[in-house]
């Protein structure tokens, strides 16, 4: 097995939940040593958790709980940060440096320390203290205005975290990779300042280009990625079921005419005065078929189709099991079982089932162990609820 990208890189979390937490998880997959970090349970505010064991989120993280707001945990998390390489905190601006753990505090016991700050709207401007959650950062990018919309108007909510998971999360895997990247070549760390939701107008960059340079502005059925040709469309087909067509290229909407036998349409694609007549007559030659049939046909004939799946379907789909999208894991009180793998490239997964631990299970007192606290020491900040 090949040793991964970030062996012997060790990452302090202190993100719970949304972009930071994601950013963990594929650090951690690509074999960073990441540490979750988390207030002790009298001062832990009840946060979102899945309700089942078989969650991959902190899959191979170690946990340890410590108190900030006590001089002894602040002075805990500054002997781990002298060895840590990363650190992840998603609290709301300002918070940080208030606790005393922030990254002038940090920086001044590790000038290595590459210092990632996770927020919604960023640590400046004049929405920096708006709390926020994935819908919203989409809502002010544009990017929900440009989607399609329900029965009453309004855009539809999105099926997944895209602004947590790509816009936040990607973002500041991206960002940490590269000051690791420059500190190997200064010796000098620096402060991450990560915006989800500068992120997502990132993701609207196609859209937001167009709109500067012809003042024509998106929106729904404006383009083709925004449904105003049957070429990049959802179809149903005669199971109820519906088929993702994306034929942009000419070359692959010939095809794509030609094997549904609908051939009249081929030099029709941007005809807007046709669209509505080519997908009536798409709508009534899908809808003569299963999806899986048509999938099965068309998709080795390059017309740029796929199934809509269901997660279920999703799961089982030949793909994902061939790209090692599903792994197992085993938990010691359930079992084996799978769950999501490893989103990474140029990597070897690790042989056998991934090692699920108890929820409850932490790691302060072995952390504090290794950083070189006594034992005695150890026991006191136990006893008087510094650590958990």
């Amino acid at each position: 097995m090949t040793t991964p990208a970030l062996d012997g890189i060790r990452v302090l979390d202190f993100a719970s939940v949304g972009p930071g937490a994601r950013a963990s998880r594929m650090l951690s997959d690509y074999g960073a040593d990441v540490i979750k970090l988390g207030p002790t349970p009298k001062d832990g505010g009840k946060q979102i958790v899945p309700p089942y064991y078989a969650y991959s989120g902190h899959r191979l993280m170690r946990r340890g709980l410590i108190d900030l707001k006590a001089d002894a945990g602040r002075e805990a998390y500054l002997t781990l940060a002298r060895e840590a390489d990363v650190v992840l905190e998603s609290f709301r601006p300002g918070v940080v440096d208030r606790l005393g753990i922030g990254y002038e505090a940090t920086r001044a016991v590790n000038d290595r320390i590459v210092y990632c700050s996770t927020s919604g709207f960023g640590q400046s401007g004049p929405q920096s203290s708006w709390a926020g959650h994935d819908v919203n950062y989409l809502a002010v990018s544009g990017y929900l205005d440009c989607s399609g919309r329900r029965a009453d108007g309004s855009p539809p909510l999105p099926g997944a975290t895209v602004a947590d998971i790509a816009a936040g999360g990607m973002h500041a895997v991206m960002a940490i990779m590269a000051a690791l990247l420059r500190r190997e070549r200064t010796g000098v760390g620096e402060w991450l300042d990560v915006s989800i939701a500068d992120g997502a107008f990132g993701l609207m960059s196609l859209y937001v280009d167009e709109y500067l340079a012809t003042g024509t502005e998106p929106g729904p059925g404006h383009y083709i990625l925004t449904g105003r040709y049957a070429c990049y469309d959802i179809y149903t087909c005669a199971d109820g079921r519906h088929l993702s067509v994306g034929a942009i290229e000419p070359a692959f909407w010939r095809n794509l005419c030609r094997e549904l036998g609908l051939e009249q349409f081929a030099d029709a694609q941007m005809d807007d005065d046709r669209q509505d007549e080519i997908r009536a007559a798409f709508a009534a030659r899908f809808a003569t078929r299963s999806r899986d049939a048509w999938a099965a046909q068309l998709g080795p004939a390059d017309c740029c189709v796929a199934p809509v799946n269901t997660v279920a379907e999703a799961i089982d789909d030949p793909q994902y099991a061939a790209r090692g999208m599903v792994v197992e894991a085993v938990h010691a009180s359930e079992g084996t079982f799978r769950q999501t793998g490893p989103v990474w490239a140029g990597t070897t997964a690790p042989d056998g089932p991934y090692p699920v631990r108890e929820g409850t299970v932490t790691d302060t007192a072995d952390l504090l162990a290794e950083a070189g606290y006594e034992r005695a020491t150890i026991d006191d900040l136990l006893e008087n609820g510094v650590i958990a």
